[in-house]
């Protein structure tokens, strides 16, 4: 595996610290629009890496500049009196390094900001004027423009003597005729659309005199992305019909557009499998529903483009079959059939995640087989008997200065892992509490739901909880027994050296340093446990202050792994302890967060439970921590996980989450055999 692995694309973002108050609010939609929402974990929407570049004072900017971690990156800069009037943001922007694969879409809060474009890196490049739009629509203004300027500069080839118009998306309004309401709902997208330097395919008026109808129509389909305005006569409109089916036939982005007054006495079933948007009928539209339509549009065809590039790319890495199709949804039978009757490939790839068995039972019968790039169903029993332990956690984000994953990449990669764990039937063990609302909630319904996918009793989790975090309260009880199906829960007791000292039987809360002492012996004595149950183990994250035990629960579990010989994996790019282990392992300065004196000064009455933990001898010996943690070789960490020295050191570089998952796989898979 090379260490030079770059994804498709990426997305960076740079603000202010004094702009969060606007920022924020456009930040969060977005990542909700180009990153797979973390509530939503089994949804099709996209999962583009992004990144974050701000500051937690006004006069400081962050310790680097974005950088070129993909085939192709996109740089919004958000730009205003802040940046200007403070000359080190100044600097800092115009010090952005662009290239023809760098490149930057700057994004002008208020005039001020336009002040960029005279000089340094933005200059003579036109800017999003966020400040024009009314604050009613702003947010949603601005996520539609920033994302049609992701897809120009991120999947369209650009020369320099190109105009910018000619990369513009191109979508076509695929409506009946008959009856008022899909005609209107074209007309009001089409007003739109003339405002922006958007292109479309309206009607025969679009066509000019002389040209063949059906070849027109046919010929812009192939180029654009097709919006569907299901009005209530829209599917039995045999032009309707077949715009989609051509659409379908060649591959193209499409949403459908629910806007029935009635009752529509058919769904086209071509015209299924892909996202739909619910408008009211009423005419004309109002500009907010007109900005979700072509938002979603462009959207879903950032989506297709994205599906296809990394699977494209997977491919030619080897992650994937080189022999098999690739299409960028679920297959169809009408496009299976296709495959088959022209005698081509027998296996498809699609995009993550996998539809449940129920869905796609019917592939099978036509002898082609199909899987997404990290799963497919010969995959099902590779990691059978293995149980792997899980160690991820989120880490507060420092303003975005020195780490610039935003705060849920973590989620992300808990979701994906436990997901992809599962589903080649490995035992997760995860210490600690998996209520409602917990961080790691998601590993029971993920388990839940791929226990009905692959019908099979062998998924499962097993929660490992110390005393006395099992005595905390009743809501524990029926929590359980709402995933007992698919969840063991390893009750630890009171190490003996304490149990007199206290009522067993009882809840402790750790707000005294004798309590906490207590809790530290228990959370390590569960740790021991755990870890010799378990064959393997996977970090990232990691709180670094703040906790309940004698040191970061991660790098206590670091450890512990370490002594026992156990193999484990350090995402180190998701920060955190993670992070400060992984600095070390590449023999970079010793963190100052990893001795006794920053964790006394950072964590409260933390001096009195290391002088009370001290008299047993079971307090933090951080002398030793920097001793095992400078004395670990990589090439045997690397063999002991079953990678490579070259491939461990990308998997604790790497933010990426595919990758990451990828790696974990094939270790795992290694050790398994």
């Amino acid at each position: 595996m090379s260490p030079q692995y770059k994804p498709p694309i990426a997305v960076h973002f740079i603000w202010h610290p004094l702009d969060s108050d606007t920022v924020d609010p456009i930040l969060e939609a977005i990542t909700r629009s180009f990153s797979r929402d973390i509530n939503r974990p089994f949804s099709r929407n996209l999962n583009i890496p992004i990144f974050f570049y701000s500051s937690c004072s006004p006069t400081d900017v962050p310790n680097d500049l974005p950088s070129e971690l993909a085939l192709r990156n996109v740089l919004f800069v958000f730009t205003s009196v802040n940046t200007r009037g403070y000359t080190l943001w100044d600097n800092y922007i115009n010090n952005l390094k662009l290239t023809r694969t760098m490149r930057a879409v700057p994004v002008a809060l208020s005039h001020e900001g336009l002040g960029h474009g005279g000089g340094g890196s933005l200059k003579n490049i036109n800017f999003i004027r966020v400040y024009e739009w009314q604050k009613e629509y702003m947010v949603q203004n601005t996520v539609l423009a920033m994302a049609h300027e992701l897809y120009r500069h991120g999947f369209i080839e650009i020369e320099e003597q190109d105009q910018g118009k000619s990369s513009s998306i191109k979508l076509f309004l695929s409506h009946a005729k008959s009856g008022d309401t899909g005609r209107l709902h074209a007309e009001s997208i089409k007003r739109f659309i003339d405002t922006t330097n958007m292109s479309h395919f309206f009607d025969a008026t679009t066509i000019s005199p002389g040209f063949k109808f059906d070849e027109e129509i046919i010929k812009s389909i192939k180029e654009s992305t097709m919006l569907a305005i299901c009005s209530d006569d829209y599917s039995s409109r045999y032009w309707c019909q077949r715009e989609i089916l051509s659409a379908k036939e060649h591959h193209r982005p499409m949403i459908a557009i629910n806007c029935l007054e009635d009752f529509e006495d058919r769904i086209f079933p071509a015209g299924s499998n892909i996202p739909c948007v619910h408008i009211s009928p009423e005419s004309p539209l109002k500009e907010s529903d007109v900005l979700k339509i072509l938002t979603a549009a462009i959207l879903e065809t950032i989506r297709h483009c994205h599906a296809l590039s990394s699977l494209e790319h997977y491919q030619a890495r080897g992650w994937i079959d080189s022999r098999c199709a690739l299409f960028s949804r679920p297959p169809e039978i009408r496009q299976l059939l296709t495959l088959k009757s022209d005698g081509q490939k027998n296996k498809l790839c699609y995009p993550e995640p996998p539809i449940y068995s129920e869905e796609g039972d019917w592939h099978s019968h036509l002898s082609i087989e199909t899987f997404t790039p990290l799963w497919s169903s010969s995959d099902n029993n590779s990691l059978k008997g293995l149980r792997v332990g899980i160690s991820v956690s989120d880490v507060a984000s420092a303003c975005f200065k020195e780490h610039h994953l935003p705060t849920s990449q973590s989620v992300r990669l808990a979701q994906d892992l436990a997901r992809h764990l599962l589903a080649r039937s490995a035992t997760l063990i995860y210490g600690g509490d998996l209520r409602k609302d917990g961080f790691t909630e998601f590993i029971l319904n993920e388990a839940v739901a791929l226990k009905s996918r692959l019908n099979t009793h062998d998924i499962h989790v097993e929660n490992h909880l110390a005393w006395p975090i099992h005595k905390a309260d009743k809501e524990m009880t029926s929590w359980r027994a709402n995933y007992r199906a698919v969840m063991n829960t390893v009750e630890h007791d009171i190490p003996a050296d304490i149990a007199n000292d206290v009522d067993t039987d009882q809840y402790l809360p750790p707000t005294s340093p004798q309590n906490k002492y207590i809790w530290s012996r228990c959370l390590t004595e569960m740790r021991q446990q755990s870890i010799d149950s378990s064959h393997a183990r996977v970090c990232a994250g990691g709180k670094i202050s703040g906790y309940n035990g004698k040191m970061p629960g991660v790098l206590e579990e670091i450890l512990i792994a370490i002594d026992k010989n156990k193999p484990i994996y350090l995402l180190g790019a998701f920060g955190g302890i993670v992070g400060e282990v992984c600095k070390i392992l590449r023999k970079e300065p010793y963190p100052d967060s990893l001795t006794e004196t920053w964790q006394v000064t950072y964590n409260a009455e933390y001096v009195d439970l290391q002088t009370l933990a001290s008299k047993s001898g079971n307090n933090a010996n951080y002398g030793q921590v920097k001793t095992i943690l400078e004395g670990i070789d990589v090439s045997t960490i690397s063999k002991n996980a079953g990678l490579d020295e070259a491939t461990y050191l990308r998997l604790m570089a790497t933010p990426f989450v595919d990758e990451c998952i990828y790696l974990i796989i094939q270790g795992l898979k290694n050790l398994s055999t």
